[in-house]
């Protein structure tokens, strides 16, 4: 029986998370505090042993340090929960609180929102769960919908769509000649920086992983 279907498993060992986005915050333990706090007396509430993993000084709009670190131990089984002070804390979009909410679903384990009162195990958990997926995919589709009519719009202005070539004509023919002719991309970079050729970053020297790249996208092959 896969961890889906045979819901949250029992509860060993908890992980509390907690996150400040400051300097000010980091320096002084503004709201750091009130969270632990938190967080550790619902674990004590409900019998559970948990440590505590903070990010300090990170913004929420990415997958920090610190929850990267409780996530993989709670897909790994070395942790059967997880409990924030506030929703906010753990993401910044609806996108990521649902993707968050479908791994604990997916892998077994339970959530717990403390200022939602949100606990996965519960039917209410799930319904709320299940809520914000949907609202989730309705953000997808809008940034999608989005995207589309940005890309139509800019190619009506007669506007370049994607990013810009690598390296002019010129630049391209010779890499992949020099490259079809058995030369190394390594020695192909130390060819242009010699000649003075600037890299597309505008820079003197090119890197072996720039003629890559500029090779790759040219779509040339080597017999």
């Amino acid at each position: 029986m896969s961890k889906a279907q045979a819901g949250t498993r029992p509860v060993t060992r908890a992980l509390a998370y907690c996150r400040v986005s400051t300097a000010e915050q980091v320096r002084t333990g503004l709201g750091l505090d009130a969270q632990r706090d938190t967080v550790t007396a619902e674990a004590t509430r409900r019998g559970w042993t948990v440590d505590v993993i903070t990010d300090e000084g990170a913004s929420g709009k990415q997958v920090n340090p610190g929850l990267r670190d409780a996530l993989d131990q709670l897909a790994t089984g070395r942790a059967d929960a997880l409990i924030v002070a506030k929703m906010d804390r753990l993401a910044r979009s609806v996108l990521h609180a649902s993707d968050v909410m479908e791994r604990a679903r997916l892998q077994g384990w339970d959530l717990v929102v403390c200022d939602l009162a949100l606990d996965l195990s519960t039917p209410y958990g799930k319904a709320m769960a299940n809520m914000l997926a949907t609202f989730a995919e309705l953000e997808r589709e809008m940034i999608a919908t989005r995207t589309r009519e940005g890309l139509a719009a800019a190619k009506a202005k007669g506007k370049q769509i994607g990013r810009p070539r690598l390296a002019t004509a010129g630049v391209v023919d010779r890499i992949c000649r020099e490259r079809e002719g058995g030369a190394s991309f390594g020695a192909i970079a130390r060819g242009l920086t010699d000649d003075g050729i600037l890299s597309p970053q505008g820079r003197p020297g090119w890197q072996s992983s720039t003629v890559r790249r500029v090779f790759d996208r040219a779509g040339r092959t080597v017999a």
